[in-house]
């Protein structure tokens, strides 16, 4: 997808620094330019985890931990959450400690292209708004099929394309033309507000 005069580069330098400087008020804009909407969503991941049985579960791309915190009301005895920015670990670290979810949660810096988890490790797999940022999809799909166990599932939540032309216009016109111009308000990272759509 172009953006007009704006490169996409999915590199891991240049996500992990764009993700790292726009982490402070990352949970902020989610919530604002969603309306709120994103926290809706996370509750449906949760509410589909809840159906199947799981004792260990891998979020990956976790950011800020919302979702993981999130599934932390699940029955898990263990979630896992990597994200490649060290900036948004070290908050979503904070959120869990203000939780009190440290013996349930545990979040690390980490590549999703190349899981530091052995085969067949986990029951749920759940990756929220990161697949877009794969530098590689295949592979990027292949490790989480890798570390599921053989009955394991996969939740990946993430935006599709709208087929009704009308909604599309206006989808686009929010995501190109508003989203950016809040985005660098809060953020003063125009570029990241333009690359997330």
């Amino acid at each position: 997808m172009t953006t007009g005069e704006i490169k996409i580069d999915k590199s891991k330098e240049n996500v992990r620094a764009m993700f790292d400087s726009i982490a402070p008020k990352y949970d902020f804009l989610n919530h604002f330019l969603s309306l709120n909407i994103d926290k809706i969503w996370r509750k449906k991941v949760r509410r589909i985890v809840e159906n199947y049985e799981h004792d260990k579960i891998l979020d990956i791309a976790t950011g800020t931990g919302d979702l993981a915190i999130e599934l932390a009301k699940t029955d898990a005895k263990k979630i896992i959450g990597v994200d490649i920015s060290p900036k948004m670990i070290e908050i979503a670290n904070k959120k869990i400690q203000k939780h009190n979810l440290s013996n349930k949660i545990e979040v690390k810096v980490a590549d999703a292209l190349n899981l530091p988890f052995e085969n067949n490790s986990f029951d749920i797999v759940t990756c929220a708004f990161g697949v877009r940022n794969f530098e590689d999809l295949n592979k990027g799909l292949q490790e989480i099929s890798r570390v599921l166990k053989n009955n394991g599932i996969a939740i990946i939540l993430e935006f599709s394309q709208i087929s009704n032309k009308l909604h599309r216009k206006i989808f686009n016109f929010y995501f190109y033309k508003i989203l950016p111009f809040f985005g660098k308000i809060f953020s003063k990272n125009k570029s990241a507000y333009v690359y997330l759509p």
